[in-house]
């Protein structure tokens, strides 16, 4: 019985064309044969019906001994969904379902149907000589006794599975049509070319934060497992032949008999459950049998705009491709695994980014804080002007809406940019700047501000005083300003004073004297 291929997620060491494109390696082991899903740890057997007085399988299921397996297998699959006790509660039903068991179990193996041509039922018949029946107690299949193989493969203990509620669960199963759990058991069980589905593959990509923006496309190098070319994906070389499995006889299951009847079905571990194997000296010498090989190749990806950083791109059917030699059936239908591709964006020193909102942190003058203004801040379409309210603090915000980045899945859509303003405080004034601002203090009250160069003296005379008490106090700072600028002019100059009355002394004196 064939099962879908389990998909794992596989991280391998890729990267991506260009500058700065790299990844970190990762192992992990690669193709080791068919995977399956829900397979249970413990499974149901059934109990076998007693050989004695075994009917004409044939009469049984309602064929004609040509009948291929095929239709023996449609005729058990219709008659046992006909006449299982749980579904049919008439008392004979039991027995019925028992006959039907027992003649499936004789025509499905192609041992057992060559047996009974040959012999009929005396080949199941310990008393009557036919075969090695005695060497298990009356058991035609003493051969078979014991546990083995890996516990799946018998399509009878999904049919029980259905009825029972029981079994490996169907989470991992494709369903292939049937509404009931009934139908989807037998459809499953009975189905020998399910679909195999190769392993997913992951790889990075870097990316910077304006490319994520805006959106860009990028280059990947992967090397997934592709279909041989030399052999086509059969695993066979030129001429050779896959052959029937000798350990099951073709039928990927072998039976286990225990005392009191009780049968157990276990994949065959010759062939993995296929009924084929491939001869020695037969494989293909490029994929030594797989039908697989190892290929890399570059392939463009396109990167939305507003991607975020950690997110996966899904790339369906680009990943590995299911081994189809001594894997597979010749028949079995397949398709590749998934590619993933995970973006890491980098940084942006302008921007912290919130999902699809921005923020940008600027520093302003604590002047332009205080009387307001007009700054440049940068966008991702380039610089912008924005007003600065008076009075604004450390902390405070501007919101631009629309102006920040694309949100994904959504058309027309943009998050927003949010300016906070940060106010650069002076950490030194010189004399004129303390002045300024201590004037500044005492118009506005400020009584707890330090004073150092303290404005309020008296600076002019008594005359000057009542000539300026009447201005105003930005006068008066001027006032301030320039005497004291006047004061280091005036003493700047008085030593040239000096030297000028000293020349003219000697002229004073020659005057005086001839007068």
């Amino acid at each position: 019985m064939r099962r879908l291929a389990q998909r794992r997620i596989v991280v391998r060491d890729y990267g991506c064309n260009g500058s700065g494109y790299h990844t970190a390696a990762f192992a992990r082991p690669r193709c080791q044969g068919r995977r399956r899903v829900d397979a249970p740890l413990a499974r149901r057997g059934f109990h076998a019906t007693a050989s004695q007085g075994l009917k004409d399988p044939y009469q049984t299921l309602g064929v004609n001994k040509q009948a291929a397996a095929s239709e023996i297998k449609k005729a058990y699959y219709s008659l046992a969904k006909k006449y299982h006790p749980d579904t049919n509660k008439d008392p004979k039903a039991k027995d019925r379902f028992a006959e039907i068991q027992s003649a499936y179990e004789v025509l499905s193996d192609p041992q057992k149907r060559k047996q009974y041509d040959q012999f009929g039922a005396a080949a199941f018949d310990p008393s009557a000589g036919g075969g090695d029946a005695s060497a298990s107690g009356g058991n035609p299949f003493a051969g078979f006794t014991g546990f083995g193989g890996k516990g799946g493969g018998n399509p009878f203990e999904d049919i029980f599975a259905a009825f029972t509620g029981g079994g490996g669960g169907g989470g991992g199963r494709r369903r292939r049509g049937g509404s009931s759990a009934f139908e989807q058991a037998f459809s499953s069980a009975f189905e020998q070319d399910n679909m195999l589905v190769g392993e997913n593959i992951e790889t990075f990509c870097n990316i910077t934060f304006a490319e994520a923006a805006k959106g860009t496309t990028k280059t990947v190098v992967i090397t997934p497992m592709m279909t041989c070319s030399t052999c086509s994906g059969h695993g066979l070389k030129p001429g050779g032949k896959k052959e029937a499995c000798k350990h099951c006889n073709g039928t990927g299951t072998r039976l286990h008999f225990l005392h009191g009847g009780l049968q157990m079905a276990a994949e065959c571990n010759s062939c993995e459950g296929i009924g084929s194997t491939i001869p020695k000296g037969s494989e293909c010498g490029t994929c030594s049998g797989n039908g697989i090989t190892r290929q890399r190749f570059s392939m463009p990806v396109n990167i939305p705009a507003g991607i975020e950083d950690g997110m996966r791109l899904k790339f369906e059917g680009e990943g590995d491709t299911p081994p189809l030699g001594r894997h597979a059936s010749p028949s079995a239908a397949s398709t590749r695994g998934d590619l993933y591709v995970s973006i890491r964006v980098a940084r942006d020193a302008k921007f912290i980014r919130d999902g699809a909102n921005l923020l940008h942190i600027t520093t302003i003058p604590f002047t332009t804080a205080l009387l307001g203004g007009q700054i440049s801040i940068p966008t991702l379409d380039g610089y912008v002007s924005i007003k600065v309210a008076t009075g604004t603090n450390t902390g405070d915000r501007q919101v631009l809406a629309g102006m920040g980045m694309k949100r994904l899945n959504k058309r027309n859509v943009w998050g927003d940019l949010k300016v906070e303003f940060k106010v650069n405080m002076p950490k030194s004034l010189n004399s004129n700047q303390r002045t300024l601002l201590e004037f500044l203090a005492d118009e506005m009250g400020d009584k707890s501000a330090r004073r150092l160069v303290n404005v309020n003296r008296p600076t002019t005379t008594p005359d000057d005083a009542d000539d300026h008490k009447r201005e105003g106090w930005l006068k008066s700072i001027w006032h301030a300003l320039t005497n004291s600028s006047a004061h280091e002019t005036n003493n700047t100059n008085e030593p040239n004073n000096s030297k000028k009355n000293a020349k003219d002394e000697p002229n004073k004196s020659s005057d005086s004297g001839s007068g």
